[in-house]
C-alpha cells in the first residue's frame, strides 16, 4: 500500500469508475467490457466500451469516447468486431476503434441483441414502432392506459446484413421476449418469453420455445418457471438440450436452480401432452447457481454462490450434474466463456479490491485485466473478517465483520452497526461491497460493522433459502440476533451502542427489528417494506411478495398472516430513532411504504426523519443523492451512537 494513506470518503465511494458486462471473444484473445464514469451532477452515468487482450499483458484500450452510454457488448462470430447498444440503437465497431457504425434507426429503441452464427445476421429484441393511431393518441394526449392493452411487447426480430429495418419472427410474434440464444451449430434459437411485458403477471407465464430463424416457425417446449433466464444449448449422445435458470418450484420464494430440456427431434412422437420434461439439474445441492453460460465447444459453465465465496462449475453430460471446476474467494459475476470453453472471464472482487475484469483458464489462475479503482489502494481500510456461527436452533450461518481501520478485536468493544442485505435471496460475499452497503465507510467512522447472511440468503442451497417463505422476519431475525449476541459476548460489540439498517429487504428488516426490540439506539430503513399487504397490491411482483409475507389480503377479513409479519403492526412499540430513505419513483417498493411508516412513527412520537429522493427508483443513481444517502446515514448513527448517555 502506498505511503500516501487517505481516509475513505463518500466521494471516493460514489465517484469511481466501474467495470461492467465483460464478454470474451469467441477465439479467446480479447475481453470487451464497459466502464461507467460519473457525468455532470444530475445526469446519468456514462459508459465507454473497452477491450483488453487476455494473454499479452498489454493495457486495455478504450474503443468509444465515453460521451454516451455504450452497453451490452456482443462479439461477432469472427472475433473481429463488437456490436453494442447506445442511445437505444445497435452499433458495430472493429478492434481498431476506428469509429462505430450505426446499424439501426428503430424508433422505440432496441432492448437486446444476439449476433447469429452466420456472421452477418443479428437477432434483435425490440418493441413495435408507433403506428398512425399511436402517434395521433400521443400528439393529442388521448393516452388513457387500459391495463393489458397496447403494452409495448418486445418481439423477436432479425436484422439481415445491409438492412436497418429488423423483421419480426412470426412464430412467437404475440409474446414478450426476454432471453435468446442460438444453437452453436447455427441452428434454431432458444427463446424465453412471457405472455405480456408487465412483471405481474408476465414473470409467472414464462415459456421456452425453439425457433427456426430461417422460417420463423416455433415449437413450444413448455413452461419455464418464475424468473426464467439464460438459455444455454448443449449436446450429448446426439441429442440437443437447452438448460436455463429459474426459481425452484413451487415458488415463488426460494433458491434458483438450473433446469434442462431434452429438445425433441423432428421425428419424435409426442408423449402425453407433447411437452418435454424440464428436469432440475441442481436439486439437492447446498450451493446456489447464479449465472449460466453457453459454451460452443462443450457443456455449459455456471457460477455458484458458495457461502461467502464463488465457484465455477461445469455440467457433466454423462451424469447431467454440475461438477466444481475451481473457486475464487469473495464475489464474482458476469461469467463469459470463449467458444472452446478453455478461457473464461468474470468480474471478481475480494475483501479489499473492488470488482475488476479477470480472465484465464477455467481451472487455473485468473489474471486481472482492468484496473478501474487504483485510487482505493491508497485508502486506509478496516479489517474484513469472516464469521462462522450457529443459529439458536443449531443451523450453521456465516457473515462478515469489519473493524475500524488500524483496530483489532482486542480494542473493543466498539459501537456496532448491523447491515442487512436485500433480497432476501441475496448475500454478503467476502468482497469489497457496493456504495449502498457502506461497510468500510462506517468502519472508517469508528464503528464495527456486522454483515450477516441469515436463512433466506443465497449461497447455501434451496432449502436454506426457502425457509423464509411466508415467514420473513421470524427465524431470519433470530439468526441476525444470534450473530449480534456472539459479537457482544466476544467483547467486540458494545451492547449499549447498537445500530441496524439496510436497503430493500434490508430496510424491511431494520423496520422489523425496531418493532421487536429496544436494543438498537438507531436505525435506517432504505426503500423498505412496512406493510406486506400493501406491497402485494402495489409492488412489481405482488404474487412473489405474497409468498414472502404469507398472504394477499383478499382471502377474507382476516386476521392475516401478512399483518403478523409487517413492521407497521408493531409501530406502537418502537422507541428507536429511525431514518427513512426512499426514491420518489420506486416501483419495486413504492414510496407509500415509507410514508405509511413515517406517519406511524409520528403518531407515536418516535424520533425519525423521512427523506425522499426525486426522480429516483428502487436504487439511487444521481451523484448528489448518493452522497446525501451516505452522509445522512453517517450523521444519523453519529448522533445516536457516539453519545450513549
Amino acid at each position: 500500500m502506498s505511503e500516501a494513506i487517505r481516509e475513505l470518503t463518500s466521494e471516493l465511494l460514489v465517484d469511481g469508475a466501474t467495470p461492467l458486462e465483460p464478454v470474451i471473444s469467441p477465439d479467446g484473445r480479447w475481453v470487451a467490457y464497459t466502464v461507467t464514469t460519473r457525468g455532470a451532477t444530475g445526469e446519468p452515468r456514462l459508459r465507454s466500451l473497452w477491450v483488453a487482450p487476455v494473454s499479452t499483458g498489454s493495457p486495455p484500450r478504450r474503443l468509444t469516447d465515453g460521451t454516451a452510454r455504450a452497453h451490452s457488448p456482443r462479439w461477432m462470430p469472427d472475433s473481429a468486431s463488437i456490436v453494442f447498444l447506445s442511445d437505444g440503437q445497435l452499433h458495430q465497431i472493429g478492434l481498431d476503434g476506428g469509429g462505430a457504425e450505426t446499424l439501426t434507426s428503430w424508433g422505440p429503441g432496441i432492448s437486446g441483441h444476439v449476433p447469429l452464427a452466420d456472421g452477418r445476421t443479428v437477432a434483435i429484441v425490440a418493441p413495435d414502432e408507433l403506428d398512425a393511431t399511436d402517434e395521433r393518441r400521443q400528439a393529442e394526449r388521448d393516452d388513457a392506459i387500459v391495463w393489458g392493452e397496447r403494452a409495448p411487447v418486445d418481439r423477436l426480430r432479425l436484422l439481415p446484413p445491409g438492412s436497418r429495418e429488423p423483421a419480426v419472427v412470426g412464430g412467437i410474434a404475440g409474446r414478450h421476449v426476454v432471453s435468446v440464444a442460438q444453437r452453436p451449430d447455427g441452428g434454431p434459437l432458444a427463446v424465453i418469453s412471457w405472455d405480456c411485458p408487465e412483471d405481474e403477471p408476465g414473470a409467472f407465464t414464462a415459456r421456452l420455445h425453439m425457433v427456426d430463424p430461417d422460417t420463423g416457425k416455433a415449437r413450444d417446449l413448455g413452461p419455464a418457471g418464475l424468473e426464467a433466464s439464460s438459455p444455454a444449448w448443449w449436446s450429448a449422445g446426439g441429442r440437443w438440450h437447452v438448460a436455463y435458470l429459474a426459481m425452484t418450484p413451487p415458488g415463488p420464494v426460494g433458491g434458483t436452480a438450473v433446469f434442462d430440456v431434452a429438445v425433441p427431434a423432428a421425428d419424435d412422437q409426442p408423449v402425453g401432452d407433447g411437452t418435454p420434461e424440464h428436469r432440475n439439474l441442481t436439486e439437492g445441492m447446498t450451493v446456489c447457481p447464479v449465472e449460466l453460460q453457453q459454451v460452443t465447444g462443450g457443456p455449459p459453465l455456471a457460477l455458484f454462490a458458495e457461502g461467502l465465496d464463488t465457484a465455477l462449475y461445469r455440467l457433466d453430460p454423462d451424469t447431467q450434474r454440475f461438477r466444481r471446476v475451481s473457486g475464487w474467494p469473495g464475489g464474482a459475476d458476469s461469467l463469459t466463456a470463449s467458444a472452446a470453453g478453455d478461457l473464461v472471464a468474470v468480474l471478481a472482487s475480494t475483501a479489499y479490491q473492488p470488482a475488476d475484469v479477470h480472465a484465464g483458464p477455467p481451472g487455473g489462475q485468473l489474471r486481472r485485466l482492468s484496473d478501474t479503482r487504483p485510487e482505493l489502494r491508497q485508502v486506509r481500510l478496516g479489517t474484513q473478517e469472516r464469521l462462522a456461527y450457529t443459529a439458536s436452533d443449531g443451523l450453521a450461518l456465516d457473515g462478515l465483520l469489519i473493524l475500524p481501520p488500524g483496530r483489532g478485536r482486542e480494542d473493543g468493544p466498539f459501537p456496532l452497526i448491523t447491515l442487512v442485505h436485500g433480497g432476501p435471496y441475496s448475500r454478503f460475499a467476502d468482497a469489497f461491497g457496493h456504495w449502498w452497503e457502506p461497510r468500510q465507510l462506517l468502519a472508517a467512522g469508528g464503528y464495527a460493522v456486522f454483515l450477516p447472511n441469515p436463512r433466506g440468503s443465497s449461497g447455501h442451497g434451496h432449502e436454506f433459502a426457502v425457509t423464509v417463505a411466508g415467514a420473513v422476519g421470524t427465524d431470519e431475525w433470530t439468526d441476525i440476533l444470534s450473530g449480534i449476541d456472539l459479537l457482544i459476548a466476544d467483547g467486540i460489540a458494545d451492547p449499549d451502542r447498537l445500530g441496524i439498517g439496510g436497503w430493500s429487504h434490508g430496510g424491511f428488516m431494520a423496520a422489523w427489528a425496531v418493532g421487536q426490540t429496544g436494543r438498537f439506539r438507531a436505525a435506517f430503513m432504505g426503500a423498505g417494506i412496512s406493510d406486506w399487504g400493501m406491497q402485494v397490491g402495489v409492488g412489481e411482483l405482488g404474487t412473489q411478495e405474497a409468498g414472502l409475507g404469507g398472504g394477499c389480503g383478499w382471502e377474507g377479513p382476516g386476521p392475516h398472516r401478512h399483518d403478523e409479519l409487517s413492521p407497521i403492526s408493531y409501530a406502537s412499540k418502537i422507541r428507536t430513532p429511525v431514518l427513512i430513505l426512499h426514491g420518489e419513483n420506486d416501483t419495486n417498493v413504492p414510496v407509500g411504504q415509507a410514508v405509511y411508516f413515517q406517519r406511524a412513527l409520528a403518531r407515536f412520537g418516535v424520533d425519525h426523519q423521512l427523506v425522499i429522493y426525486p426522480r429516483e427508483g428502487h436504487g439511487i443513481s444521481e451523484r448528489n443523492h448518493q452522497l446525501d444517502v451516505l452522509r445522512r446515514i453517517g450523521a444519523w448513527f453519529g448522533r445516536w451512537l457516539d453519545n450513549p448517555s
